[in-house]
């Protein structure tokens, strides 16, 4: 069984959070890509940036999760990726028109089981590593939300709750997997 699970979606629909609570509870995780390029081009002189350069910054975060999949690949128990290499090449693929997604979705396998947060207006807010808007977040979980289902994934829509309940629900629909 595949125990490597995407929590994927709207950007500022809580993924990191839950992450953390995963952690938490002795689940391994994986910190999006994008923040950790974001924070390192910050950090130095780099221009990979969303809202410098798009393109070289969905590249980057290609070889990051690609990169994160294989060091996941043999660890025991389930690990959590937020978000990984299928948000990144959809990303790369709506940028350019590149063909790149369904064969990189291939090669790199995550758990069938997807869970998406949905955009979540209450909670979202930016900060330096997240500068674009609530409508472009919403537009992204679209494309998303639609994408993972046409390359055999089972999408689960995380209800708004607190938290804790909704990392029971994600336990408890992948044991009962």
């Amino acid at each position: 069984m595949n125990r490597l699970v995407i929590i994927s979606g709207c950007s500022g629909g809580g993924k990191s959070t839950l992450l953390a609570e995963l952690n938490r509870r002795g689940h391994a995780i994986v910190e999006e890509p994008g923040r950790r390029i974001v924070k390192q081009e910050l950090e130095g002189d780099g221009a990979a940036l969303p809202w410098i350069d798009m393109t070289a910054f969905a590249r980057r975060a290609i070889e990051m999760a690609a990169a994160d999949h294989a060091a996941a690949r043999g660890q025991a128990g389930w690990t959590f990726f937020d978000r990984g290499l299928i948000d990144a090449a959809s990303a790369l693929q709506h940028l350019t028109g590149e063909l790149i997604l369904e064969k990189l979705s291939a090669f790199h396998r995550y758990n069938t089981m997807v869970f998406l947060t949905p955009p979540w207006p209450e909670i979202y807010v930016t900060d330096p590593e997240r500068r674009h808007c609530f409508d472009e977040a919403v537009a992204e979980y679209d494309r998303l939300a639609t994408i993972y289902p046409t390359l055999g994934y089972d999408v689960v829509t995380l209800p708004k709750i607190a938290v804790a309940e909704r990392v029971d629900l994600i336990l408890d629909r992948l044991e009962a997997k």
